[in-house]
C-alpha cells in the first residue's frame, strides 16, 4: 500500500514536472504584451518600443507595445497583475507602480506581491528643464524666483507618484521653494504643456526632454545626478548647478504576474538581454539619454529591489507627497 502510494505521487509530481517544462518549452506559441504605463512620447514608451522588436526577434513572437496610461501607471500594473501567469503578459516597470504607488495610495487593487521581478533594463537620470521664455537659465534663478513668488510656478510631471514627481518633491524639500504640481497621463503631454507655456517648468524623462532642448524649445538647467552625464550633453549635474545634496534617478525593469513558470520567466530574462546587449538598441537608447542597465538573475534584481524601495518610500514620507 506505501509503496503504492508512493508510486502514484511520484507519478503526479514527475507529471507536473514535465507539464512545466512543456510549457515552457512551447513558449511563446502567441505574440506578447508589453504592458506600459504611460502614454506614447514618454520615457516609457520610448523604451518599450526601442526593445520590442529586438526582443520580439530572440522570443520568436511579435513583442506589441500595449499603452495603458493613468494613475501614476497603477492602471497597467493591475492590469498584468490580474492577467494569467503564462508570459504573454509583461509589465515595463519604473519605480512608481512597485515602490511609489503603492506606498501613496494603499487601497490599490494590486500589491508589489503580484509581479515577479525578472530584470532591470534601464537607468536614467532626470532632467530639470524649462519654458525658454520666463527668463530662468540656471537652477540657483529657478529657486530664486520660486523663492520670491511661492506658489506660483507649476512644475509638469507624467503623473501623481511618478520618479519626475519625487524628483520635484526631493527638489522643493531640499530648497525649501514652493511649488504648483500640475500632473500629466505621460512625459509628452507634460513637457508639451512646459513649450506652450501653460506651465513653467518640468521634472522630466530624457526621451521626453532632450529632443525639445535640443531643438531650443525648452532650456535644460541641470540634469538630476550629483555629477554630470554624457547622456545629456551640456547640462550640468546637480553639484555643479549649486545642489550637492541632491542625486536621484530612476529605471525601468520588466515584471510578469506571480505564478509564472520558472522556464517561461527564464525566456524572458533571455530575450530582453538578447535585445538589451544590441548595439543599435544601445545607441538608440543613449541618443535618448538612456543607459542600458541589466541584472544578472531575476533574484538580484529582487534584492535591488528591497534596498531601493527604501529610498523612494522614505522620499515619499518626508516629502509629504500625496495623490491629491
Amino acid at each position: 500500500m506505501i509503496n503504492k502510494r508512493a508510486l502514484i505521487c511520484a507519478c503526479v509530481l514527475s507529471s507536473l514536472a514535465w507539464g512545466a517544462q512543456a510549457q515552457g518549452a512551447a513558449y511563446p506559441n502567441k505574440p506578447v504584451r508589453l504592458v506600459v504605463g504611460f502614454a506614447p512620447g514618454g520615457a516609457a514608451d520610448y523604451v518599450a518600443r526601442a526593445m520590442s522588436d529586438a526582443m520580439g526577434k530572440a522570443l520568436g513572437q511579435t513583442v506589441i507595445v500595449e499603452n495603458r496610461a493613468g494613475a501614476g501607471s497603477s492602471i497597467a500594473a493591475e492590469n498584468v497583475a490580474k492577467a494569467a501567469p503564462d508570459g504573454y503578459s509583461v509589465l515595463l516597470a519604473s519605480p512608481s507602480s512597485i515602490s511609489v504607488n503603492p506606498a501613496l495610495n494603499p487601497k490599490l487593487n494590486y500589491t508589489p506581491k503580484d509581479l515577479v521581478p525578472v530584470t532591470k533594463v534601464t537607468t536614467s537620470p532626470l532632467v530639470i528643464a524649462v519654458n525658454p521664455g520666463i527668463g530662468i537659465n540656471s537652477v540657483q534663478d529657478l529657486i530664486a524666483r520660486a523663492k520670491q513668488s511661492p506658489g506660483k510656478i507649476n512644475y509638469a510631471t507624467s503623473g501623481n507618484g511618478s520618479a519626475p514627481h519625487l524628483g520635484a518633491a526631493l527638489f522643493t524639500q531640499l530648497t525649501g521653494v514652493e511649488m504648483m504640481h500640475i500632473p500629466f497621463r505621460g512625459g509628452s503631454p507634460a513637457i508639451q504643456s512646459v513649450i506652450a507655456g501653460d506651465t513653467q517648468v518640468t521634472f522630466g524623462t530624457p526621451p521626453s526632454v532632450l529632443p525639445m532642448v535640443q531643438a531650443g524649445r525648452l532650456k535644460g538647467l541641470a540634469v538630476s545626478t550629483r555629477e554630470k552625464t554624457p547622456l545629456v550633453p551640456g547640462v550640468p549635474g546637480m553639484q555643479e548647478a549649486g545642489l550637492p545634496d541632491y542625486a536621484i534617478e530612476f529605471w525601468y525593469g520588466l515584471f510578469v504576474p506571480v505564478g509564472t513558470p520558472p522556464a517561461v520567466m527564464k525566456k524572458i530574462f533571455d530575450a530582453a538581454h538578447s535585445a538589451m546587449n544590441q548595439a543599435s538598441v544601445k545607441a538608440a537608447l543613449a541618443r535618448e539619454g538612456t543607459d542600458v542597465s541589466l541584472s544578472a538573475s531575476p533574484e538580484q534584481f529582487g534584492s535591488f529591489l528591497t534596498e531601493d524601495a527604501k529610498f523612494w518610500v522614505n522620499l515619499v514620507k518626508s516629502a509629504g507627497v500625496k495623490i491629491d
